[in-house]
């Protein structure tokens, strides 16, 4: 038996699943044929594994022998004033004003875009150090996959811009569950955390669903309530 009280054959099972689902979404964006950069969009909730899921796609696509780029809407935060400018814990300014979505388009995903130059750059803004980012532009190969993780990713003003696009779902007490586990050192205790999720992050998700449906529009829907045995509900014909 393993520690966690499954048998060794039952842990490669999970194993296997999650390999399988990976290896699912990683073949079917490498068919994408397309004349230019194929733009991948991981999108879900805060903490429903959006990361660990856009690294594992990024490795098993890149040993196709398919250029990749790994970018995430982190490094397109607006500065600290415009993000806290409806107060610390507003939901609205989570959805509304924490992202530049303008200059993630312009950098990143129009020049990579159909009638773009393909120079792009996948970042604007240093969460960490509170400043902007110039960095040179890079050129990226004509077969590449663009692979984006971040929340609201499937919004209006953005969900034209993928080629394929993901979301995984995962349920409001579940996104604050791991978030007790993985946020504490970034906010400071368990109290802060959950104040954060509940006044802050998860009513903002609920208006991101109500006002975009990305449950609805992603070409894939992923179940990653067991990240170890994510479930693919839904997926292209």
């Amino acid at each position: 038996m393993g520690g966690n009280g499954f048998s060794v054959g039952r842990d490669a099972e999970i194993a296997a699943a999650r390999v399988m689902v990976v290896h699912t979404l990683a073949e079917w964006i490498v068919a994408r044929c397309r004349e230019w950069v194929v733009r991948v969009a991981v999108d879900g909730p805060d903490a429903a594994g959006k990361t660990t899921l856009a690294d594992e796609l990024a490795e098993r696509i890149g040993g196709r022998g398919r250029p990749v780029i790994r970018a995430g809407v982190d490094a397109f935060h607006r500065p600290r004033a415009e993000r806290r400018r409806r107060g610390e814990l507003s939901p609205h300014g989570y959805f509304l004003d924490a992202f530049d979505y303008g200059a993630l388009r312009r950098l990143l995903l129009d020049p990579l875009g159909p009638g773009g130059d393909r120079w792009y750059r996948t970042a604007a803004f240093d969460l960490r150090a509170e400043s902007a980012v110039d960095t040179p532009a890079d050129l990226a190969p004509a077969d590449a996959v663009l692979l984006v993780d971040g929340v609201f990713l499937l919004r209006r003003e953005l969900r034209e811009h993928w080629d394929v696009s993901i979301f995984l779902g995962i349920s409001p007490g579940e996104s604050l569950r791991r978030a007790l586990l993985r946020d504490v050192d970034l906010f400071g205790s368990p109290a802060a955390v959950r104040e954060r999720y509940e006044a802050r992050y998860l009513p903002a998700q609920e208006m991101y669903r109500r006002n975009a449906a990305p449950h609805e529009r992603a070409h894939f829907l992923l179940d990653n309530t067991d990240p170890a045995n994510p479930r693919i509900l839904r997926s292209p014909a």
